[in-house]
């Protein structure tokens, strides 16, 4: 069997020993259960609601704490960046490097982001259909990236909420020839709420996740902290660290079942 693979970690770097802890705590339990991992963390966060949002520590702090969780964990690690100017910065620190979901159509961006050579991992806008994604990676390939994939992080349903079309997925790993990934915690997320702050529904992670590897997902995408509570961004859509091990626990269960019944010809 092989496993899903997980993208995993806290929203963004907020110190060097919580992202060296986290890392090396979902790395030990990854290696029990035999699941590829790579350590994700933002460097900065751009895209906030607030002004007074927090962004980040500073950009070559956290960037310099990413290189050190490869280094002293031993994963590779993965981090967005918001236009061309940052792709050659993060990439001397960093194995892949990701697109926001809002930018998945930035020619600039993406084509920066191949050029680096690093493995490159497009969010799928809210906003955009499965089927549409390929012109992404189409850009990323023609552009020189050689090793692409995409994310899907659920899609706009009115104001303040997300859905998740699960036919995506096989729709998009048709389409755009590359590993899919399920983003399980953005995708709960409840945005425009009238404080300025995002919300979530963190009880749904283990549906959304578990839905995924039933459809196929090749990867996982989750959001994790020692205590969302206190996270400095994204907290009402995390998954509390200690819950991660007995949540994968069962996925790789679903996914021995799942690889059991699959028709050999998917």
């Amino acid at each position: 069997m092989q496993n899903f693979f997980l993208l995993a970690g806290p929203c963004v770097i907020e110190g060097r020993r919580m992202a060296l802890d986290i890392a090396a705590e979902i790395a030990r339990v990854c290696r029990r259960l035999d699941i590829p991992y790579t350590f994700k963390g933002s460097y900065r966060k751009a895209n906030r609601s607030r002004l007074d949002s927090f962004t980040g520590i500073g950009d070559l702090e956290a960037l310099r704490i990413l290189a050190e969780v490869r280094d002293t964990v031993g994963v590779p690690v993965v981090t967005d960046i918001h236009d061309a100017a940052e792709a050659r910065m993060a990439a001397d620190f960093v194995d892949v490097l990701q697109i926001p979901a809002f930018l998945c159509r930035q020619t600039d961006l993406l084509v920066a982001a191949a050029k680096t050579g690093r493995a490159i991992n497009i969010k799928k806008g809210q906003f955009l259909a499965p089927e549409s994604m390929h012109f992404a990676v189409e850009k990323v390939r023609e552009s020189g990236g050689r090793e692409v994939m995409v994310t899907d992080r659920g899609t706009t349903f009115g104001y303040s909420d997300l859905i998740v079309d699960f036919r995506g997925i096989p729709e998009m790993q048709r389409t755009c020839h590359c590993p899919v990934i399920m983003d399980v915690t953005h995708s709960l997320q409840q945005p425009n709420t009238a404080g300025g702050v995002t919300g979530g529904r963190p009880d749904m992670i283990e549906t959304i996740a578990r839905a995924a590897i039933a459809v196929g997902a090749d990867g996982l995408f989750i959001e994790t902290h020692p205590e969302p509570s206190k996270a400095k961004s994204d907290g009402a859509n995390m998954l509390r660290l200690d819950l991660l091990e007995p949540l994968l626990e069962r996925l790789t269960v679903l996914r021995q079942a799942v690889d059991k019944i699959s028709s050999p010809t998917r």
